[in-house]
């Protein structure tokens, strides 16, 4: 995942056996060099590093290839290619590996593992998180640069380190962000931080999810907001309910490092649940009736009160039980909404109407003795109605 040190450990490696190798080369942001100027800028980078060349803006990009090609094949090469996050940024630079010298090596880093595949012969390091220790250690070297800390500051720390998940991007912006700060700032900052997350660690996070497609942002949103920790079989038959095409989805996600699978569960790391979070509520601030989603009982307590849903509310999945009585009228203006599950909440008012684009519904202790009397259900997929009061679906004819 972004942010767990890919970078670093390519680096320190790069110093050790770079010695060994007759040309090497470092090229960092190999997904920006390609952005601003295609294979030939990250082509003439690798010929500046190696072979020292000059001059190469006379050269026609064909012509760069051909050296690239040329010259590279000749000589045992260290070639290391930092934040690579597309296929074609490693297969136009002329370079095979079945061509170049005995003993040369290509590194690259990527959050994608599906780049490295058309390349067959590889080897695979997954960078793992750091351990407790390592992570205290290293913010201990961010937030105090081995000055006396106070007691009361240390008095924070776990719930700092609790915060970071062992994630070293984090640990240093935060280190770094605390250090100098009294124990008052510390506590105003991380009170801060459960509703806006740092904006330096989740800018890095967000260029994970740079390339996919519009179904599986849709999924990563999804799980972000509500899935995260349930089972993969029951995540898959609500995204395939709402038309999200989970099958092909989860497993692009999963390439891309932004969640992973362990014991047939969703897993994925506070931060990018948070960035996830933050996305939805970056779309209208303080105003939850207009997010994509709703996830906490208090938003949705606020929204139902005042009426506030607005066509933008596509889910609302919640699963606190609460005993706070909530009044539902405000659910018929929600006019686009796709997916609603909710577990027993006392309910009052009236239901006139749900979404006619609903295609998930699961209502534990539904209220009513029937469903709302404009509700067509035309997309509806999966009705699922636990402990309910209904006494028959619809008052009249209905046609499904």
């Amino acid at each position: 995942m972004s942010g767990i040190g890919k970078t670093t450990q390519a680096a320190v490696l790069y110093d050790k056996i770079s010695h060994k190798f007759d040309a090497c080369c470092f090229i960092e942001n190999v997904s920006r060099i390609y952005r601003d100027g295609g294979h030939t800028a990250i082509q003439k980078q690798i010929l500046r590093q190696t072979l020292q060349e000059k001059n190469l803006e006379m050269y026609s990009p064909f012509e760069i290839s051909g050296i690239v090609r040329n010259r590279l094949h000749n000589i045992k090469v260290l070639i290391v290619l930092d934040d690579v996050d597309q296929i074609e940024q490693l297969q136009e630079l002329a370079i095979n590996p079945k061509f170049l010298s005995k003993g040369s090596r290509i590194i690259v880093t990527t959050t994608n593992e599906q780049i490295l595949k058309p390349h067959g012969n590889y080897v695979l390091h997954k960078v793992s998180l750091l351990n407790e220790y390592e992570a205290r250690e290293l913010f201990f070297r961010k937030a105090f640069k081995n000055e006396d800390q106070s007691s009361s500051c240390m008095e924070l720390i776990p719930e700092v380190l609790k915060y970071v998940q062992c994630l070293p991007l984090a640990i240093k912006v935060m280190g770094s962000f605390l250090c100098t700060r009294d124990a008052i700032q510390w506590r105003d900052a991380l009170d801060r931080l459960k509703t806006n997350p740092n904006d330096e660690i989740m800018n890095v996070l967000q260029i994970s999810l740079d390339g996919l497609e519009y179904e599986e942002k849709e999924i990563f949103l999804h799980i972000a907001c509500f899935f995260k920790g349930e089972r993969e079989d029951y995540v898959k038959r609500i995204l395939e309910c709402c038309g999200l095409h989970p099958h092909i989805g989860i497993p692009r996600i999963i390439e891309k490092s932004l969640i992973t699978i362990r014991d047939q569960e969703i897993h994925m790391h506070d931060m990018f649940q948070e960035l996830g979070k933050k996305i939805v509520r970056n779309q209208f601030p303080e105003e939850p009736g207009s997010w994509s989603r709703i996830w906490c009982y208090e938003d949705f307590y606020q929204v139902l009160v005042v009426e506030t849903g607005t066509n933008n509310v596509k889910a609302i999945v919640l699963d606190k039980k609460e005993d706070t009585e909530c009044r539902v009228d405000g659910l018929s203006r929600m006019k686009d909404l796709r997916l609603l599950i909710l577990y027993h909440q006392s309910f009052s008012g009236s239901l006139d109407s749900l979404s006619h684009k609903l295609r998930y519904l699961l209502w534990h202790s539904y209220p009513f003795d029937s469903l709302p009397p404009n509700f067509t259900a035309t997309n509806i997929v999966e009705l699922n109605m636990p402990n309910s009061s209904i006494k028959r679906v619809w008052k009249g004819l209905k046609v499904l």
